[in-house]
């Protein structure tokens, strides 16, 4: 199928690795420029070298990659003026950002918590004021916000990530259905259940010192409860991104995908 999007340009956060990176390669084959940001400026120039060569990149598809925390100010403007990308031009933003810390919610100040919502609901905030109006005066705009099946189905030790990708998701809500759903812009959320990456790494390790269970016993008891009997992985993932970035998702905004092998119990 082609997604009619080859030529236009995409900004993907937390791209040099996992998600992010399935996001921009997925893309990419489509003939889409993507701009990659990550704050790692050495594993992002890796990242970016691999994706000019690699062999499915159609011709003329163009890599850039920014080196910045992009929810600082001064992070956001390394990308709007970096050399030979769009401004803020965007037709494409993928918004992500790696999980904060797991824990116990009473070993958390108030600081954590303005670090938490600053990563994961205001900064994707930002990146939508920055260039929907732009998209919505050319008449197309995709953007697509990776959070987490926690919005759906809250993890304990995940309180901080629960209640910021939660904002974000009620913010959004509002913003998918004003005036912008009529002028050929969509805003949805992609909730990722349990894909093999750096982050499930992190919550094993995590539920293993809570736990006292080996990380090996508790992966494979993690499986065992996925219906599909396996994680996802980061290519699956930047094929759902991908589409919902195309044309042919035109008519599907303001919605909660979950792509999580069929981890979540409920109807709705």
């Amino acid at each position: 199928m082609d997604l009619g999007i080859a030529g236009r340009w995409a900004l993907v956060g937390g791209a040099s690795k996992g998600l992010g990176l399935g996001c921009a390669q997925a893309l990419l084959h489509e003939g889409v420029n993507v701009l990659i940001v990550a704050r790692g400026a050495e594993a992002l120039q890796a990242t970016a070298e691999r994706l000019q060569q690699d062999p499915a990149r159609p011709a003329g598809a163009r890599v850039l990659a920014v080196a910045a925390d992009i929810t600082t100010e001064a992070g956001r403007e390394a990308i709007w003026t970096a050399q030979g990308g769009p401004g803020r031009d965007f037709d494409i933003v993928v918004t992500n950002a790696g999980g904060p810390p797991p824990g116990d919610f009473r070993d958390w100040d108030r600081d954590a918590w303005v670090k938490a919502l600053d990563a994961n609901m205001l900064t994707p905030i930002e990146l939508i004021k920055a260039t929907i109006d732009g998209m919505a005066a050319r008449g197309f705009g995709r953007i697509v916000n990776i959070t987490s099946s926690s919005v759906k189905s809250p993890i304990d030790i995940l309180g901080l990530s629960n209640g910021a990708r939660s904002g974000l998701t009620g913010f959004v809500a509002g913003v998918a259905r004003s005036s912008i759903a009529a002028k050929g812009v969509t805003i949805n959320n992609l909730l990722p259940g349990k894909f093999d990456t750096d982050r499930i790494a992190s919550t094993l390790a995590a539920a293993s010192k809570k736990t006292g269970q080996s990380v090996e016993a508790l992966r494979a008891s993690q499986q065992k409860q996925i219906p599909a009997g396996r994680y996802g992985t980061p290519q699956e993932f930047g094929a759902i991104c991908a589409f919902l970035c195309s044309v042919h998702a035109a008519y599907l905004t303001g919605q909660n995908i979950l792509p999580d092998g069929g981890a979540y119990p409920g109807t709705y």
